[in-house]
């Protein structure tokens, strides 16, 4: 098991390898398909920081935040696969969800040093592990808005680094 506490530097995701199981530790933050494209309009606008938005050596974990917890939703919706690319171009270092995601993404991994992480849809657990929630943005959303939440000991299986992934049968 590797630690990690956000944000992650360079170093630590140039360790990571495909297979090793990670706990993660911080803020992380959370979108799926609603929000995503809202996040990488304010990427190439160079409005984050409008927001309230750091994205360097930070985490995007695929899910939406209700009253009942988080849980990962499928990576490879179109929405989401699509905000690989330009969140690791502007600082993001993992992203966080489950299935299998194209070679073009992993590429795009590999080219920024970021990696891609599954989490098992385990809703109660990370309830428990979840300690702090904060709107950051697109209220209007609602559980499906961005998010922060402060994390203690989230467990995930590194599935995509370096031009690798955990769904071929290569590796």
């Amino acid at each position: 098991m590797k630690y990690l506490t956000t944000p992650f530097s360079e170093e630590e995701i140039s360790d990571l390898q495909v297979g090793d199981v990670v706990s993660i530790s911080g803020w992380i933050y959370t979108g799926r398909d609603a929000v995503l494209p809202k996040v990488q309009e304010c990427i190439a606008k160079g409005t984050l920081a409008e927001h309230n938005i750091d994205l360097q050596g930070a985490v995007m974990f695929h899910t939406a935040v209700s009253p009942a917890g988080v849980g990962p939703t499928s990576s490879n919706k179109k929405e989401i696969e699509e905000s690989f690319r330009p969140l690791s171009e502007a600082g993001l270092k993992m992203h966080l969800g489950k299935g299998a995601i194209s070679k073009a993404t992993i590429e795009a991994l590999k080219e920024n040093n970021a990696v891609f992480a599954v989490i098992p849809p385990t809703t109660a657990l990370f309830e428990d592990q979840t300690k702090e929630r904060e709107l950051v943005g697109w209220p209007e959303l609602g559980m499906e808005a961005l998010h922060r939440i402060k994390v203690e000991g989230y467990q995930a299986i590194i599935a995509a680094a370096h031009g690798k992934s955990i769904y071929d049968k290569e590796v």
